[in-house]
């Protein structure tokens, strides 16, 4: 173990797990590509991006050269009342890339942030409408948005990270996803009952993703406009996870054909390199802001929003994104999923096996040890880290075929496949 590491264990607190019993964890030296070299030497494959960000792998040069660029102009400048290029160029490429009238976009450092600053855009846009009681939300069970106060509301409460801070914040409706007639008219009764008080309906698009990987038919997300609109509500999609090609498509409102009212962004925004999140509003959303009363303003401003470092890493990971190359890259490595994982079905305790996009999930009966399989997917040269149910591969565009067969070898091999 490092020195590094053993002086300063005492005064880390990481993150979700139990300090106490958990295991050291692995001390990283470098990286690149789809690796994470560690002190002692082995080299791990990395199953899942850095909690999906990395996309087009560790170190990518054109990243690098930005950041490098920008750091020597400027790291970074507050955004209050001043602009940088990076920014503005990069809020214009991502308006031209999102669908529809997604053109108005407001920077942050997290995803978290980005959903909560969401919620405040929804909320105000019917107070600025003058339209009183809209303080509600409606998301889905099995969803996930972050672990910031507002954001563990909408949060399926059974998901068990959230469970002790029941009753610190307002109650949401959490119900079940459309998938059917059934719950359809369901979920139709409810905005017809209680439209008066919800201001929106948010979803993470086709994947919902920390919750357990769980996948759901674009028909849902048009269900969901279509209900929305009905009910006269708004519509947020949270693609923190979704976007920038996971699934297959650069968006999932992109590919799905469906537009919401509000986009959250951010994890593989600046290719894993540097945090930045936004949450981007439609031109109706943002002409209820659009006002000569000041008191109709957005009150909102993170210290580090728009970080100049951060959006030239966007905006070269961008330049990387418009070259086209990627979607070879997820149709390779989708197909290496289906193909490595599917023999997993048969295992003991296995009960799914689901793939889409660069996305590849074995789900369990039951939880499994996720300290206990991360060591022994170590020992095979691999960093695969489960939750909850789920053991998943969400790995780097840029994995070669023969690092895609250790992952989903390795896989199969711990499972027993």
């Amino acid at each position: 173990m490092p020195q590094w590491l053993t002086d300063g264990a005492p005064h880390v607190w990481r993150p979700y797990c139990q300090m106490k019993t958990a295991p050291a964890p692995l001390a990283v030296a470098r990286t690149r590509g789809a690796r994470i070299i560690l002190e002692d030497g082995r080299e791990l494959v990395d199953g899942i991006a850095s909690w999906w960000t990395a996309c087009h792998g560790y170190n990518h040069p054109h990243i690098a050269a930005a950041v490098m660029a920008q750091l020597d102009r400027a790291p970074h400048v507050m955004f209050g009342g001043l602009a940088h290029e990076p920014a503005y160029r990069l809020a214009s490429r991502l308006a031209a890339l999102l669908p529809g009238e997604l053109d108005h976009v407001f920077f942050a450092e997290s995803g978290s942030v980005a959903v909560e600053i969401s919620m405040k855009m929804a909320l105000q846009y019917w107070i600025n409408r003058g339209v009183a009681g809209r303080t509600k939300f409606v998301s889905f069970l099995g969803g996930y948005h972050g672990d910031t106060l507002a954001t563990m509301t909408i949060c399926d409460p059974e998901e068990g990270m959230h469970g002790l801070f029941a009753g610190v914040m307002p109650a949401q409706h959490v119900v079940g996803l459309p998938r059917d007639a059934e719950s359809e008219a369901a979920l139709d009764a409810l905005l017809a009952e209680k439209g008066h008080e919800i201001a929106a309906l948010i979803v993470e698009p086709r994947v919902q993703g920390a919750g357990g990987m769980l996948l759901h038919d674009d028909s849902v997300l048009a269900t969901l406009r279509r209900l929305a609109d009905r009910h006269g509500l708004l519509l947020i999609f949270d693609e923190i996870f979704t976007g920038f090609g996971r699934t297959g498509d650069l968006f999932a409102c992109s590919g799905s054909g469906v537009i919401p009212d509000i986009v959250t962004l951010s994890k593989a925004l600046t290719g894993g390199t540097l945090p930045l999140s936004a949450a981007i509003a439609s031109r109706k959303v943002f002409e209820a802001f659009w006002s000569d009363d000041a008191g109709a303003a957005l009150m909102h401003g993170p210290t580090y929003m728009a970080n100049p470092l951060a959006c030239a890493a966007a905006g070269a990971s961008l330049d990387l994104f418009e070259s086209g190359s990627w979607k070879a890259d997820v149709a390779r490595i989708s197909a290496a999923l289906a193909e490595g994982l599917e023999p997993c079905r048969g295992a003991p305790g296995v009960v799914d096996v689901r793939t889409l996009g660069a996305i590849g999930v074995v789900e369990f009966a039951q939880a499994v040890d996720a300290g206990g399989l991360c060591a022994r997917f170590a020992d095979l040269g691999c960093w695969i880290r489960p939750m909850g149910k789920v053991v998943y591969l969400t790995p780097p565009f840029v994995t070669s075929d023969a690092e895609m067969a250790r992952l989903t070898g390795a896989i199969r091999a711990v499972v027993g496949a």
